[in-house]
């Protein structure tokens, strides 16, 4: 059967592909004829990836997808031409994404995303930044740092990233740096870090990692002329001092130590505890060795004080190198500039500490201190007085007698005042050995009227000192002041003998210009030759005594004066004083003033310049009080006086004579008062230190006409005074005139009758 069927198979397909062979390519052959070949349908992939078939009538072609594009020459294409490919849109740059943005290209399309690093949240724009920190990326030991679009990692203190595995690793610090402790410490090492464990007696004040320092607590030792505030003082730091040398003592902070120093010195200098140059040594002394021992014990890079005396300011820096660079510190009245390299020295132990300290009452209170506001060595007349603030310089260096860089200060002067040929400003200095100042290593740089620089090659206590020099008296001076006060010497004279002898003048009044004028030509007289007898200490301090006892005298009487113009004014009866009591006023009272004076102050009679009163304590007010006092109750006597007078003009029946002669005595006492008050105005500037040519030229001009004033209103402007001198005058001319007319017939007589001799005695007559 097989057999049979197999050639009538062959023969029917034979016929059949005979059929379909007949159609043409694209067409298939249906029954009853050819229809077109749908190629898509038949053949899904007939046309590749990415890309759509497109039937057409006996054919088809070929579209790429939007992204894509075709390898062949023509848009449309079969599978036979080519395929398709992705556009990279980024590369060619076919569109713009914004600036936040980049361009991503993806299979058959692009997009514009954030960059790597960063996200866009929800509804947002704009991209931020992704903080990969969050998340545990660097592992232990480790610090993540963040940064835009990244992030990195880098190894904690005390640890190395390992090169094999980039894990951070514990440096051995004790194994790794040589003498990292010093040698007089045993170096702990510990995870991440270290430790110096100093042996007894020695510390790093707390800080661990810092070399080890000897402790010399004896430097906090009291004395039996330590006062008590600082013996206090000095306990504390010697406790604070033994428990940093113990590693396992109380380690307190150091502003505590700060502010129990600052407190206590604060009290001592209110107290005015200070009273000779060697408790001011001592104290001084103390607070750099006290900062010394509080420096390296602060913790923030600047701590500050200020209490109501003292002002302090310390800068501390720390770190494994020495630190560079400079460094200022500032106060209220000085500037203190110097290096690190210099505040730290050779031996940097792991710190470094500058401070400056400056006190500021310690300038207001120097004339109760031995040597501090002079020099204790005077060079001849110079007189040297501090014009600014005394300040303290401390750092952590150990060798400070001897820089090699010098250190800055400057200096905000107490008095503004300008160099001049009488002052000169000088940086010096206290020199605890020697308990005075010393300008020794320290040189001004410049100075002005307000501020003073100085450079100095070491470290201590410094200030600013103004030396006053004596003003050299001119020729033209010297020969005023000569010929001024012989003429006020005549004058005086002349109205001395005038009182004294005239006798239509006497009374109360006359008396007491009497006394005036001895009292006026007593002190010119001395003062014409002895007030520049400064060579002879003694001498000088009884001229200064007599000059301080007789000016006083002359305002009393003046004051006299006054009294006895009011009383003649105001009382009508018992209008003169008595003698005693005037002599009270006018001799004991000033008597008495002086010897308080000697008492009380009696070196304050003979300066460097003058045989006068000194300017040290206020001394000279021992003079200006009184004399002020006596001015105002004058003037206060003058203008009653004034006032009863005219008041008395103004009635209806006046006493012209009477009142006329009252009113010139009032015109001539306040003339008076004006002359020799004037006078002293002036002369209060003349016996200071820092007395100007003007004054000096004013005060003699005064002092030389003051004579010559006295006798003018009391003597020549007096009627009654002038009849006498005219009488007195005519009574010298008259017999002047008689002698010369005896004279005249003396000479006629013998011309005419020739001498005669005696027998008996052998004597010849006229």
């Amino acid at each position: 059967m097989e057999l049979k069927w197999t050639p009538l198979l062959f023969c029917g397909l034979f016929l059949l592909s005979s059929a379909s062979r007949n159609c043409k390519i694209g067409y298939k052959y249906i029954k009853p004829g050819c229809d077109d070949e749908n190629e898509c349908v038949e053949n899904p992939n007939i046309c590749g990836n990415h890309s759509q078939c497109i039937n057409t009538n006996g054919s088809y072609y070929c579209n790429c997808n939007e992204g894509f594009r075709s390898t062949a020459s023509t848009t449309n294409f079969t599978a036979i031409d080519g395929q398709c490919e992705d556009i990279n849109e980024c590369a060619e740059k076919t569109f713009q994404c914004s600036e936040h943005l980049v361009c991503v290209n993806y299979i058959g399309k692009y997009a514009c995303e954030c960059p790597r690093g960063y996200r866009r949240l929800r509804g947002d724009p704009e991209c931020e930044d992704v903080n990969e920190c969050e998340s545990s990326v660097c592992g232990a030991h480790s610090t993540c740092t963040n940064t835009p679009g990244s992030f990195s990692c880098s190894c904690s203190s005390g640890f190395y990233k390992h090169e094999k595995n980039s894990t951070c690793t514990d440096i051995d610090e004790c194994a790794d740096v040589a003498d990292l402790c010093g040698s007089h410490a045993n170096c702990n090492n510990t995870q991440g870090s270290y430790s110096c464990i100093c042996h007894r007696g020695y510390s790093n004040y707390g800080n661990n990692q810092s070399k080890c320092i000897e402790m010399n607590c004896e430097q906090f030792n009291e004395t039996h002329h330590t006062p008590e505030k600082l013996r206090s003082l000095l306990s504390l730091f010697m406790k604070r001092c033994e428990s940093l040398n113990d590693p396992d003592g109380d380690h307190r902070l150091g502003e505590e130590l700060l502010e129990n120093l600052f407190t206590s010195a604060d009290e001592m200098l209110s107290e005015g505890n200070l009273a000779d140059s060697e408790t001011l040594s001592q104290f001084l002394g103390m607070v750099e060795n006290s900062m010394h021992l509080i420096g390296p014990q602060l913790k923030e890079p600047v701590t500050r004080l200020e209490t109501h005396n003292t002002h302090a300011v310390v800068a501390v820096m720390r770190g494994e190198t020495p630190p560079i660079g400079s460094v200022i510190l500032s106060t209220d009245s000085a500037h203190f500039n110097t290096s690190w390299e210099t505040a730290a020295g050779k031996s940097y132990p792991g710190f470094a500490f500058a401070a400056l300290v400056s006190y500021k009452d310690l300038n207001t209170s120097r004339d109760s201190f031995s040597g501090l506001g002079r020099i204790s060595q005077v060079e001849g007349n110079i007189t040297y007085q501090l014009n600014s603030r005394v300040v303290t310089a401390v750092v952590s260096n150990p060798e400070t007698k001897h820089l090699s860089d010098p250190v800055t200060l400057v200096f905000k002067h107490v008095q503004e005042r300008a160099e001049s040929k009488g002052m000169y400003y000088s940086c010096v200095y206290w020199n605890e050995t020697q308990g005075a100042w010393s300008g020794r290593g320290c040189v001004r740089a410049w100075s002005n009227s307000t501020h003073t620089v100085c450079s100095c090659s070491h470290l201590s206590s410094f200030a600013v000192l103004m030396a006053l020099y004596p003003i050299k008296d001119t020729f033209a001076l010297v020969l005023i002041t000569r010929v001024g006060l012989v003429l006020s010497l005549i004058c005086l004279l002349l109205c001395i003998l005038t009182f004294r002898f005239c006798r239509s003048i006497q009374g109360t009044r006359n008396s007491i210009h009497l006394h005036l004028s001895v009292c006026l030509f007593i002190a010119d007289l001395v003062f014409l030759c002895g007030i520049s007898s400064t060579y002879n200490k003694g001498a000088c301090t009884f001229v200064a005594g007599l000059l301080h006892f007789f000016f006083l005298a002359a305002f009393c009487w003046m004051l006299l004066e006054g009294v006895q113009l009011y009383r003649m004014v105001v009382l009508v009866f018992q209008t003169t004083l008595k003698h005693l009591y005037m002599y009270a006023v006018g001799y004991g009272a000033p008597l008495i003033i002086v010897i308080i004076s000697t008492i009380a102050y009696p070196q304050g009679y003979g300066t460097d310049r003058h045989c006068w009163l000194s300017l040290d304590g206020n001394f000279i007010w021992s003079f200006f009080a009184p004399v002020c006092i006596i001015i105002i109750i004058n003037s206060f006597f003058f203008i009653i006086t004034v006032w009863k007078l005219a008041e008395k003009f103004s009635s209806l029946n006046p006493d012209l004579s009477k009142l006329r002669t009252i009113r010139g005595f009032t015109v001539t006492a306040v003339a008076q008062l004006c002359v020799l008050g004037g006078m002293w105005v002036f002369g209060c500037f003349l016996f200071q230190e820092e007395g100007t040519q003007v004054m000096l030229y004013l005060f003699t001009i005064l002092n030389s006409l003051q004579g010559a004033l006295m006798f003018i209103l009391h003597c020549l402007l007096s009627k009654t005074v002038r009849e006498e001198y005219c009488k007195l005058i005519g009574r010298v001319y008259t017999q002047k005139e008689k002698r010369y007319s005896e004279f005249s017939t003396n000479q006629s007589s013998n011309t005419q009758h020739p001498l005669q001799s005696d027998q008996s005695t052998r004597e010849s007559k006229i």
